[in-house]
């Protein structure tokens, strides 16, 4: 049985890359980062916890792109260059069987971003990983949830729903073919982070937020951080392609309050639209105007052709009543 230092050695030490912002990684007490000159450190720290964000028996691979690519969307949502990161990490035990492809999926990941593992924490426990995240931005370009103005326009980036749909199916609330499951289940298990979007859109979005908790509540953040309102055109919205072939109310439930997607939603003044565009193609990012930023509050929504929709459902609460 691996120790706890065999364990972080063999698994999560590796030598810092040349031009890290990272001075010290793991194997102190504290690693040392250093911002590039002119940025302010972004951070952000989610935890997933077995039995609650995933099903106990999860495939390890999936869960290490998929805890490290959380926080990266949260990077992406404020324009921010992934620097570091550290992680904590309670199992049951050390099963090398686990550890190996979980660090794999992890660190593949974070080599895509040129993002560095500097340090963490390891116990025994249920399993539970959390991840603390650095990125660097300028001040002036932070994509921030209180910048929002009436007037501007609501984008929201690639498909929304897919996620929900694949664990609707997995829990077996709803019936759904093997084709549609399998072709569901990457938006659950595998999201792609929209770092390079959110790079694209600095300096031209107002306001941004990742949607995790579902389309409806995240983009509440923002009305309420900004003090504005919002309507939305719930046809409009880009539902996935396995999501779109489901009925109507459920489509649209799932793509406003499903949550797991990990796309960014964010605003823009219209006078913005072609340089929206542009940061699409760059970053080659699908995206979609689906609503207006507006003086009153609340959020209310539409159909395609202007009739206002009641929508009953909530978004994706921790605390909420299961």
């Amino acid at each position: 049985m691996l120790s706890e230092f065999d364990l972080i050695a063999r698994y999560f030490t590796r030598p810092l890359r040349a031009g890290s912002s990272a001075a010290l990684g793991v194997g102190d007490d504290c690693a040392l980062l250093t911002p590039p000159a002119g940025m302010q450190l972004a951070i952000s720290s989610d935890m997933l916890v077995e039995g609650r964000h995933f099903f106990a028996g999860a495939d390890p691979y999936q869960l290490g792109h998929k805890c490290l690519a959380v926080n990266l969307s949260d990077l992406a949502a404020m324009g921010a260059r992934p620097l570091a990161f550290t992680l904590a990490l309670s199992l049951p035990d050390a099963d090398e069987n686990w550890l190996a492809p979980f660090s794999q999926g992890l660190l593949t990941l974070a080599d895509a971003y040129q993002c560095e593992l500097i340090g963490g924490d390891t116990t025994k426990g249920p399993r539970n990983i959390c991840i603390t995240i650095f990125g660097a931005v300028t001040a002036e370009q932070a994509l921030r949830r209180d910048a929002a103005k009436a007037g501007d326009d609501i984008w929201v980036s690639g498909s929304v729903g897919e996620a929900r749909l694949a664990l609707a199916g997995m829990r077996e609330e709803i019936k759904l073919d093997e084709t549609t499951l399998q072709a569901a289940s990457p938006r659950l298990h595998s999201p792609t982070p929209r770092v390079a979007l959110g790079l694209a859109l600095k300096g031209i979005a107002r306001a941004a937020i990742d949607i995790s908790d579902g389309l409806a509540g995240d983009l509440g953040h923002i009305l309420e951080s900004s003090a504005v309102g919002a309507t939305v055109d719930v046809d409009a919205l880009p539902f996935g392609p396995m999501l779109a072939k489901q009925p109507e109310d459920l489509r649209r439930r799932f793509a406003l309050t499903g949550g797991d997607d990990y796309e960014l939603c964010f605003s823009a003044a219209p006078a913005e639209r072609d340089a929206v565009l542009a940061a699409a193609t760059a970053s080659g990012t699908p995206l979609t105007r689906i609503g207006t930023i507006e003086s009153v509050p609340g959020l209310r929504f539409i159909d395609a052709a202007g009739a206002s929709i009641d929508f009953p459902y909530a978004s994706f609460d921790h605390f909420a009543p299961s």
